[in-house]
Parts: structure tokens; sequence; C-alpha cells
């Protein structure tokens, strides 16, 4: 990234009347994340400047792919100062970096000085053939899939649940990595080694698609990141392999228990390494993956098995944004009839089985639940929690920890409960 053009609209502001600074960008590389222009107005003779803004204070502005845009900072009341100097910055590697610098000087004594109420605002948009700011997925939100994943889970994991760790600058794993977005986000924002993404059905063959659907250029993946079909119940690395390891929305999917998957996770994860996990939580009204058949609540556990198969093949599902995938009936009641029923107490109890040490959690609940006959036989707590972050470190070769060979496959640990 650097500046084109640094411009004041007039050349000669003047008190009482408006005025604008225009900078210009240029993005070279394939994306730069959280692009910031500071400004500061300096009176005659000061070193320090008398008043500071940025554009991300006002504009929120998630990342910019290759390309131009127009940055402007406009003052109704006219600009009284001696000198501009305006700063690019943006994230590099889980940190702040420095890009370039401009400035502008004016000599007229009627802008000597700086204004104690100076008001402006600040604009940025897309030019030439650049994508529009309206169409990247930060601007799109909460309901579009790639800012989801590569937006929303990508921060989550980096930055809320694993504090910008130095360790994600090493070599991380992604277990169950679907169609790859939210490992490509990883890699993006940290820069690390090595990142492998897997899974057994190879939806991040796709990625290079979803990726020209979303403003960005397949040649966005770095190097740095590959993909392969493996299976997390025999993961293909030595032990000791990965520094951090990141499951988002994958045990619960792994059909006849994740136990094997957390013993193999924990192998390859080496000694005090970083372990993030999202799992889905079966008796939420999110874990149950059929939220596009129906909105009541926690309608899988007021049905029978029958009656809940007869509505998921009975209807067409209102599909939500997939980045264009969309699976049939008969694949979402596979799906659901695969689920592990993970609940948060008891997937406590069979990660501290395997040594591994809390760090951080979040935990986000329903406001209320409503109880019917059908909902009687399941613990509070289960209905009410929708989902589960948990950062923790691996513990494994520390004094009094359970070699791998005599810790149970407790896969049948959280049994489901029968259905009415």
């Amino acid at each position: 990234m650097h500046i084109e053009s640094f411009t004041c609209l007039p050349a000669k502001p003047l008190a009482g009347q408006p005025c604008v600074l225009e900078l210009v960008l240029a993005i070279d590389g394939a994306l730069v994340f959280a692009p910031d222009v500071g400004l500061e107005l300096f009176a005659a003779g000061c070193e320090q400047p008398a008043y500071q803004t940025n554009l991300l204070a006002q504009v929120h502005v998630g990342w910019l792919p290759r390309g131009r845009y127009r940055v402007r900072w406009m003052c109704a009341d006219g600009l009284l100062a001696q000198r501009v100097r305006v700063s690019v910055h943006c994230r590099q590697a889980m940190h702040e970096a420095f890009i370039a610098a401009a400035e502008l000087q004016f000599a007229d004594a009627g802008v000597a000085a700086v204004s104690d109420a100076v008001h402006g605002h600040w604009q940025i948009a897309a030019i030439d053939d650049t994508p529009a700011l309206d169409t990247l997925s930060w601007h799109r939100g909460h309901g579009d899939w790639f800012f989801r994943h590569f937006d929303h889970a990508a921060s989550v994991v980096v930055d809320y649940m694993l504090g910008n760790s130095p360790l994600l600058r090493g070599r991380v794993l992604d277990v169950g990595c679907g169609d790859g977005i939210t490992a490509l986000g990883v890699a993006l924002r940290c820069q690390p080694e090595q990142l492998i993404g897997i899974d057994p059905f190879g939806g991040f063959a796709r990625l290079p698609e979803i990726l020209q659907h979303n403003g960005l250029s397949p040649a966005v993946i770095p190097d740095a990141l590959t993909f392969m079909a493996a299976d997390a119940n025999d993961l293909p690395f030595a032990d000791d392999s990965f520094d951090v390891v990141v499951s988002w929305g994958s045990l619960e999917h792994i059909a006849g228990g994740y136990a094997r998957a957390l013993r193999e996770i924990r192998r390859v994860l080496r000694a005090d390494g970083l372990l993030f996990v999202h799992p889905g939580l079966f008796y939420s009204n999110f874990g149950h993956h059929l939220g596009e058949f129906s909105a009541e609540p926690h309608f899988h556990l007021k049905k029978s098995p029958a009656a809940l198969r007869e509505l998921v093949f009975a209807k067409s599902p209102e599909y939500i944004d997939r980045s264009g995938e969309f699976a049939s009936p008969a694949q979402y009641w596979q799906w659901y009839q695969e689920l592990n029923p993970i609940t948060v107490a008891g997937f406590e109890r069979e990660l501290r089985a395997l040594d591994f040490e809390p760090w951080r959690v979040a935990i986000r609940s329903e406001d209320r639940i409503e109880y019917s006959p059908e909902l009687l036989p399941y613990p509070m707590q289960d209905l009410a929690t929708l989902e589960l972050y948990l950062s923790c470190y691996n513990r494994k070769h520390r004094p009094g920890s359970v070699p791998p060979a005599r810790i149970p496959d407790n896969r049948q640990s959280a049994a489901k409960p029968t259905a009415r």
C-alpha cells in the first residue's frame, strides 16, 4: 500500500470556508486489514499536533482488496492550520504497521492557528474498477456466510480467544476446516510459518471460487496455507507438530464420537501449545443444525425422531447463505443423525482429562427458556447455553499427566436423551 497523492481543496484554505483534504491510496498486494489514515493539524511553529483524528474512529473498514481508494476528510469551517500531516497504517501479522506519511504546509498567516473547535468527517470510496466497499463482506455483516467465517470467526480465534499469541506465527492446524474460509482468514491475519487445514470432505476445493464472489482474487491464498482431505481421528502428522490447533464447529460432526480426535489433537499439539475449540452444542437452538427447517425453539427435542425426519423431508429448507453451497434434505438428516451431543459440562471434563488447561472461555446464552412438557427432562444449562468458545493450553508433559494410552474413550459420556 502506498500514497499516490495528498491534496487540499481549495489549495489555499480560508477561515469559514469548507475545505477537503483528499488522499488517494493504492493497495498493491492482494489485501490489507484495518487500513487506517491518521490526520494531524499543527499550528505555526509547533511540533505537537493541536488536533488529531483518524479514519477508523468514524468509519468501519475491515479490509480492502487490491485497488485504488479515495479517502477524504471534510471540514465545513475551514482549515486553520499551518501544517497538515497524514499517516497510513494497517494491521500486519497481528500488529499495527506504519506504511507511509505525507504533509502539506500553508504559509498564509490566515491559517497560522488551529481552531479550538474543529469539526470534520471522513469518507472513503473505491475508484476506477476497484470493487465498491458495500460489496465487501465486512460491510454486509453477520447475515453473510463469508463475513461470519472470514471476518468474524477468524478475528474471534486470533484476537478474542487466542489473544494474538505469538504461537500463531508458528505452525497451525485447522481441524475440520470445511470450505477453508476461516483458515484463510487466520493465515492472512497471522502470517504463520505454516497453516494446514484438514477436512475429509474436501470442501476447501471451492475456496478460489468463493473468493472471486467476494471481491478477492484466489491469489490472496498464501503459500503457507495448504489443505488436505484427512480425518481428525487419524491425523497424518508426527507428535508435537503444531504450535496451535483450531477447531471451529467441527467436533460435533465427527461420526461415532470425537474422543479419538481429541486424543489425536493432544498428540500433534506440542506441550504448552494452544487449542481453540468452538463445538456445536446439541441441546441449544444452534447446535442441531436444522434451523433452516423451523424457527421453533428446541423443536428438535420436542418432536419424535420420526416426526423430525418427516419435517426435514417434507419441506424445502429456508437456505441460509453458504457461499453458494446447497445441501439436500437427505444430507441434512444424515448430518443431524451423526451429531455428537456435546454439553459444556461434559466437554470440560473430557478436555481436563486430556490435560488441557482452560485459558479463556466465552459462553453465549439465551435470554430466557420457555419450558414445555417435552423439555422437562433436559438440564437448564444445556438448553440455555447457545455457544461455547474455549482456548486452552496443552499441558500433556507436566508431572502427573495421564499417558495417552491410559486415557479412556469417553465418546458415550454425554448420551442423548430420547426425544419425545
